[in-house]
């Protein structure tokens, strides 16, 4: 996967530069969503990964893909099937969307907790996340009832665990020890 990410991310920074620069974010976002779930395809994946000439490669490929490529991404997937990078367009598509996201300072945050959140929760929840990651925040909400109590808060890297659950494990493991 980190193999992927590396060849995908000089495509991924490119085609968000010039998404920028060409007030065209949300088109690329799309373009890129419809181009990686055809290259996800089993028979697209099977051709892009064969011995295809390049430009007939890409000529299907755009073809399949019809309008929903305009010139540009059109342009990129002759690129991609130049260097025969077609299979990594699903990770280009992934970095996009997490460019996009620290772009626009909004950041996804999983929350996992025992009982479901009311609307008030959230919204404090929500804004105690902005002021502390300094972003806006996305909140996922999902239940968990084996957390007993408390919540489990995921945004990237950052993982704040306030459940019961964690507390009771390690309770037993200063006890055991």
């Amino acid at each position: 996967m980190s193999e992927l990410t590396t060849v995908a991310r000089p495509y991924a920074k490119a085609a968000f530069d010039f998404a920028v620069e060409h007030n065209a974010i949300a088109k690329w976002q799309e373009m890129l969503a419809f181009a990686a779930q055809v290259s996800a395809n089993e028979t697209v994946h099977e051709l892009s990964t064969g011995a295809m000439a390049a430009d007939k490669l890409a000529d299907l490929y755009i073809k399949v893909c019809g309008d929903s490529l305009d010139e540009h991404g059109q342009n990129l997937v002759k690129v991609l099937a130049e260097n025969k990078r077609l299979t990594v367009l699903p990770e280009i598509s992934a970095l996009f969307d997490l460019l996009k996201a620290d772009y626009e300072k909004e950041v996804e945050v999983n929350v996992t907790s025992a009982a479901a959140l009311t609307e008030a929760q959230q919204t404090e929840l929500s804004s105690s996340l902005e002021k502390r990651l300094a972003r806006k925040v996305k909140l996922i909400c999902n239940v968990d009832p084996a957390l007993v109590a408390g919540l489990v808060i995921k945004a990237g890297d950052t993982v704040i665990d306030g459940s019961v659950k964690s507390k009771l494990n390690r309770l037993a493991d200063a006890l055991q020890a």
